[in-house]
């Protein structure tokens, strides 16, 4: 079994950053993908980043490329969101994610979830 358990979000005023963390347990965690999702109130739970087991592949959403990196350390189990230039659009509360196989985009394709860390961003 996987444990997912995100840290991170807070208030933030437009423009700055933050960097979010997942925490991951299981023997098995470091061949699984990962991934960041984020549910807006009153909106669908939408793709944000995605790296594989190896880190050799990372996938960004349009919405934020070039303003967020996803990155993994593998000797701690950890999967990292730094998030720079935050816009108020930005506010959501950011769920970590992990499946097997290659990454992916697809929310319904990642197995395990976290409780998620709410990210609010002021103008």
């Amino acid at each position: 079994q996987v444990q997912l358990v995100e840290s991170g979000g807070g208030l933030v005023q437009a423009g700055g950053s933050l960097r979010l963390s997942c925490a991951a347990s299981g023997r098995t965690f470091v061949t699984y993908a990962m991934g960041w999702f984020r549910q807006a109130p009153g909106k669908e739970r939408e793709f944000v980043a995605a790296v594989s087991w190896d880190a050799f592949t990372t996938n960004h959403a349009d919405s934020v490329t070039g303003r967020f990196t996803i990155s993994r350390g593998t000797a701690k189990n950890t999967v990292y969101l730094q998030m720079n230039s935050l816009k108020p659009e930005d506010t959501a509360v950011y769920y970590c994610a992990a499946k097997t196989g290659v990454v992916s985009t697809t929310r319904n394709e990642y197995v395990y979830w976290g409780q998620g860390t709410q990210v609010t961003v002021s103008s």
